[in-house]
């Protein structure tokens, strides 16, 4: 479905900040449309606003057009309920109680920031914010192992044991990605895995890390639109993401405003 630059490439100082740059400019869009989230309106509404503020920014949507099975029509993936990722906005307005996931993508200065948030539509039940609220910080754990000397299967273990923790499941079959001047870049970060294998992280490294969450299994299916991906028996999914450094010291989150 995606593209791929297996490569692994190590960004300098400089090429970090322009990064951090489309990060913020990301960071903004999603801000605005985790704002105007509420019942009655449509995911393309979202898309729109989305769209305006990177391109106000001097940026470009890193999605729009992304090749795949048709090109990607859109700025952002709104998934709703039991949709994962890739969800192509539209005119399916949000009811009080949905779980909406975001995701997007800034190019600027040709480099990419990615990130994505879930959140409830209005008052939603205490079993939508618990799902929310783990694959949060399921983020959050996984951000912190991304430290020179660890590897990639510390990441990816960290993330499967909290998740699985909580009677989730993770998917198997989508990842998260190096990212930088492709979208898509090596290595791939699965959100299962074992501690001591896979790649050694190292400075420079930069990653877009986003554990996706299922509340029912971790196998998916793709929809007839050849996008949008969906838990394969319809319970609730959530997702987070943040392209994130390795430094030699703290990990550095790209996209925050």
């Amino acid at each position: 479905m995606v593209t791929w630059e297996r490569n692994i490439v190590i960004k300098s100082k400089s090429e970090i900040e322009i990064m951090r740059e489309a990060g913020k400019i990301n960071a903004l869009a999603l801000q605005a449309v985790r704002e105007a989230i509420q019942p009655g309106v449509t995911t393309a509404a979202l898309d729109k606003i989305a769209e305006t503020v990177i391109r106000d920014h001097g940026a470009t949507p890193a999605f729009l057009g992304y090749p795949g099975p048709v090109p990607y029509p859109g700025t952002i993936n709104a998934c709703i309920n039991e949709e994962m990722v890739h969800g192509i906005p539209g005119k399916r307005q949000m009811k009080e109680g949905d779980l909406i996931s975001i995701d997007c993508g800034t190019v600027y200065e040709g480099y990419v920031g990615d990130s994505a948030f879930s959140i409830g539509v209005g008052q939603v039940s205490k079993e939508v914010q618990h799902l929310i609220d783990v694959t949060e910080k399921a983020l959050e754990i996984g951000i912190n192992k991304m430290r020179t000397g660890n590897r990639v299967g510390d990441i990816s273990a960290a993330i499967q044991k909290h998740v699985e923790g909580h009677g989730y499941h993770v998917p198997r079959e989508y990842t998260g990605h190096g990212v930088g001047r492709q979208m898509h870049e090596g290595p791939q970060v699965p959100n299962y895995g074992l501690p001591g294998r896979g790649l050694m992280l190292r400075s420079g490294l930069t990653i877009a890390l986003e554990p996706m969450v299922l509340v029912g299994t971790h196998q998916t299916k793709v929809q007839p639109d050849q996008w949008t991906v969906t838990s394969k028996d319809g319970s609730l999914t959530a997702h987070f993401e943040h392209t994130v450094a390795v430094t030699d010291s703290e990990p550095l989150i790209l996209t925050q405003v």
